[in-house]
């Protein structure tokens, strides 16, 4: 037997990933038909998929305001984060191995900076605010003349509060810092200029815009130290080898000329939609706090803490009702531990199990909404009317 769907459907999770856009589906299909060549071959069929990358990577360069020489594509969000840290990190003189990483980071920045400490790097985190948020004096006292690298997200995945990646910029510069930013969950919905941002290296990837998922780029300075990861062929000019994804690149490329054509219109929509909803949520249930910037935040961020609810349980029930939210980023699904960026904004660890993520897309309606807050209210109201123990037992099986 197949899994029984629910009448309704609603999902919540485009900080996770996003539906593929039809339009960006087309733009791919002929690299899945004919245009198959590999595009190191010298041949027509070759020449033909280096072409269309070098045209993709042409699309990025404008949106970033960049030059398409600077382009590097990646598998994913994950691997250009992973490239960026450690590369860079590989290439700092011995008396320059300090680097500094803002506590609220994504596991693969964070992880990759644990990767760094076992060769006897000095990596340290940056404090963030109660609203997640990491302030530019605090950059500033953990800056040293060893500090080799900086990196801060755009955009906190989890609680959506945006940070101020350009004072950043300006206080490395001035530092001869190099400098990070993990864009994945701005490109494409705000305006991201690596120029206006300051950033030497930036990460950006293809499925949180609405296209498939395997494609990601990372951006890299002119003359930024970088050690490639990946060897074995002189693909993306030594920067990481590799026969490149031509159908995926392809796709990103139509995916960024529809979100930079429609991305005020869809902000402004998301902005109001998410407003709406974080209004009736604080007004209609008891005992609920948003988490995150009040303004500073993603457009289509809301996160809350419902106070004695466990947010397996209440995913759990949400799914059942046919919607989709989540506690956190994708890959940290399951996990018992409790979140590292709740922790980092003060939280308790018994708090930081109660806080779940709605995010919202290009098919969210305020109807959507409308229900979604009519389940939130019946079922929160029940888990609260439960034991304890009977609330963890409902997630264990």
């Amino acid at each position: 037997m197949g899994i029984i769907l629910p009448m309704r459907q609603v999902y919540l999770d485009y900080a996770a990933t996003t539906p593929v856009d039809p339009r960006v589906r087309k733009a791919m299909e002929p690299y899945l038909k004919q245009e198959f060549g590999n595009p190191s071959s010298l041949h027509r069929w070759g020449r033909r998929a280096r072409l269309a990358i070098d045209s993709v990577r042409e699309t990025l360069a404008q949106a970033l305001g960049c030059d398409p020489a600077e382009i590097c594509f990646v598998s994913s969000g994950t691997e250009s984060c992973n490239l960026a840290i450690i590369g860079c990190a590989l290439k700092a003189p011995p008396n320059r191995r300090h680097i500094l990483l803002s506590a609220v980071e994504h596991h693969c920045v964070l992880d990759a900076g644990k990767w760094l400490e076992a060769f006897g790097y000095e990596v340290e985190l940056i404090p963030v605010d109660s609203y997640g948020q990491v302030h530019l004096d605090a950059v500033a006292e953990h800056l040293r003349d060893e500090t080799w690298l900086v990196s801060v997200m755009h955009a906190n995945n989890e609680i959506g509060t945006l940070q101020p990646v350009e004072a950043i910029g300006r206080l490395c510069r001035e530092r001869g810092v190099w400098f990070h930013v993990d864009a994945v969950q701005t490109f494409g919905l705000l305006p991201v200029s690596v120029d206006t941002i300051g950033c030497d290296l930036l990460s950006v990837s293809a499925h949180k815009i609405y296209a498939p998922k395997g494609t990601g780029a990372l951006y890299v300075r002119a003359m930024t130290p970088l050690l490639p990861l990946m060897v074995g062929g002189g693909q993306e000019r030594d920067r990481r080898a590799g026969t490149e994804n031509v159908a995926g690149i392809v796709a990103f490329a139509e995916a960024v000329r529809i979100a930079q054509q429609e991305r005020e219109q869809e902000a402004e929509r998301l902005r109001d939609l998410r407003d709406r909803f974080i209004q009736a949520v604080l007004e209609t249930i008891p005992e609920t706090s948003l988490t995150g910037h009040p303004t500073e935040r993603l457009p289509g961020s809301a996160h809350f803490r419902f106070r004695g609810v466990p947010a397996d349980s209440l995913l759990i029930a949400l799914d059942r009702a046919g919607i989709g939210a989540s506690s956190g980023a994708a890959c940290s699904a399951g996990s018992l531990e409790p979140s590292h960026v709740l922790l980092a904004l003060g939280w308790d660890e018994a708090s930081a199990q109660e806080g779940v993520r709605f995010s919202l897309g290009r098919g969210t309606t305020w109807d959507d909404l409308e229900y979604t807050l009519d389940v939130l209210q019946e079922q929160i109201k029940r888990i609260r009317q439960l034991p304890a123990r009977t609330a963890q037992e409902m997630v264990l099986h």
